[in-house]
């Protein structure tokens, strides 16, 4: 499903770049498969060739990452596709060249370093699509691809695949759809893109997850790999800057990679990891302002539409205003991203995470490593008092980030109740989250209020601020339950 279609033309000022995030479905057919009946409209036959273009070793492949020139009825572009969260975000640059543009190999520069790209594969596929509508209302389009491989100017293989990919329904219309293909001869997909098949490569496996009894650095390495993996994944979407969710993940993973290193660290060298924690907290600090931006937008754009036209269309002036310093925002980031402090931030975090020499030796466990984050988080909870401070919830939410994160970093040793217990950190920590934004976005309102200084504004403004006041003060109240089930579960997983 297009999520959005953002143009970004200063990447590739030569030509037209957009962006846009797919949330498909594949499944498998055999050979003479047919489309079951189905409300909507047939679409033309369509041929596209295809090359792909990677390292020799398949850098960009392994890293789930795709990068091809495709030609369509003489119109040529190029297009990468990079994870996103679940889903997959496609960027397209309109070019006539026939080398990769500058413009994607810098957003690929942690991949490549000084790798060349080159032409691995070329697919002809010819697709049959069809439109599936509820009314006038376009759920879903489904494409039928009968793929043709060809390597070394000869073919190679022959595969059929289906596609639904969503438009305006919703997952149960998807889950509708799949039933409909299924009965009609569909069958599961293993998940690979088409490039994987057509070179027949496995696809990328995340890092195994050390057994129950293994030692504590190997617990150590796995979740630095994990999380340095997800940033990794996730640092070209975020150097575009069209996509919030691309950033987003990054910082997640940021944050994680701290966790890991505070919950280890009475098995580090404190030398060592006090300097690898500031470097990924100034990493986190420098993401920050750029999601708080991403948050409210989103808010913002979300509360006009059930606003009146007159202010709507000053809460609209008020959101371009946001965007613009978004955007100043996202030239720090990639001017940052682009330097040799964030380089050399990454070298060290994948030395790291294959053989982190700064271990000491230690009888701790995992679990006793666990487990102190929990008594820090039931610490603080129990100092807070009857009405506690903005500022004390905010500390909760951070020690109870910390403490599921830690519970997951050692849930393989675990059973239910740290199953639950991680449950119910991940409740107060995304309603913390709410409050949180409610504070932001009440700063925010403020500075509204200086940019447009007319009466309606101040009106709007004052209603808009007691909105965020109400959440806060929703929020409080159904944080205590919460809380006290949290404390609960995690005297079940820990005592």
């Amino acid at each position: 499903m297009t999520q959005s279609d953002t143009h970004f033309s200063l990447l590739n000022r030569s030509g037209s770049i957009s962006s846009q995030t797919d949330h498909e479905l594949k499944l498998a057919v055999a050979p003479g498969f047919r489309m079951p009946r189905l409300p909507g409209t047939p679409l033309p036959l369509r041929q596209l060739i295809s090359t792909y273009y990677d390292t020799a070793a398949y850098d960009l492949a392994h890293a789930w990452i795709t990068l091809r020139h495709r030609m369509e009825r003489g119109k040529k572009s190029w297009q990468l596709k990079l994870p996103l969260g679940n889903d997959r975000q496609e960027i397209a640059v309109i070019d006539g060249e026939t080398v990769p543009p500058a413009s994607l190999r810098d957003l690929l520069i942690l991949h490549l370093g000084h790798r060349k790209l080159m032409p691995v594969v070329t697919m002809r596929v010819w697709r049959r699509g069809f439109l599936v509508r509820h009314g006038r209302v376009p759920v879903a389009e489904i494409a039928l691809d009968t793929v043709s491989v060809d390597k070394n100017d000869r073919t190679t293989q022959r595969f059929h695949e289906l596609e639904i990919e969503q438009r305006r329904g919703g997952d149960a219309s998807l889950r509708s759809l799949e039933r409909q293909l299924r009965e009609a001869g569909a069958f599961d997909h293993d998940g690979r893109p088409k490039l994987f098949r057509a070179l027949s490569l496995a696809a990328p496996m995340p890092p195994a997850r050390p057994q129950p009894d293994a030692p504590v650095v190997e617990y150590i390495k796995w979740a630095l790999s994990q999380h340095l993996g997800w940033l990794l994944a996730h640092d070209p979407g975020t150097r575009l800057g069209t996509e919030p969710e691309s950033l987003h993940q990054m910082r997640v993973a940021t944050r994680r990679l701290r966790t890991v290193l505070r919950t280890a660290r009475p098995l580090l060298l404190p030398a060592w990891m006090t300097s690898l924690q500031q470097e990924l907290k100034w990493l986190s600090e420098l993401l920050g302002p750029a999601r708080d931006f991403d948050v409210q937008i989103a808010y913002f754009t979300e509360e006009s539409a059930d606003m009146g036209e007159g202010d709507r269309k000053l809460l609209a002036q008020f959101i371009s205003h946001l965007r613009t310093q978004r955007a100043a925002v996202q030239k720090l980031v990639l001017s940052e991203l682009t330097s040799a402090r964030y380089f050399e931030l990454i070298r060290r975090l994948q030395q790291a995470a294959q053989a982190p020499s700064s271990i000491v030796e230690s009888s701790l466990t995992i679990r006793q490593l666990a487990k102190r984050e929990f008594k820090r988080l039931r610490k603080a909870i129990g100092r807070l008092g009857p009405s506690p401070s903005d500022t004390r919830l905010h500390k909760i939410r951070i020690k109870a980030k910390r403490a599921r994160y830690a519970t997951e970093l050692a849930c393989s040793s675990l059973d239910k109740p740290a199953s639950r217990f991680i449950k119910s950190a991940r409740a107060v920590q995304d309603l913390l989250g709410i409050h949180q934004d409610a504070i932001q976005a009440e700063r925010h309102i403020r500075q509204f209020l200086k940019y447009s200084t007319s009466v309606r504004a101040g009106f709007l403004a004052g209603r808009m601020a007691e909105r965020q006041r109400h959440r806060r003060d929703t929020i409080r109240k159904d944080m205590k339950p919460l809380l006290k089930r949290l404390l609960k579960r995690g005297k079940k997983a820990w005592e």
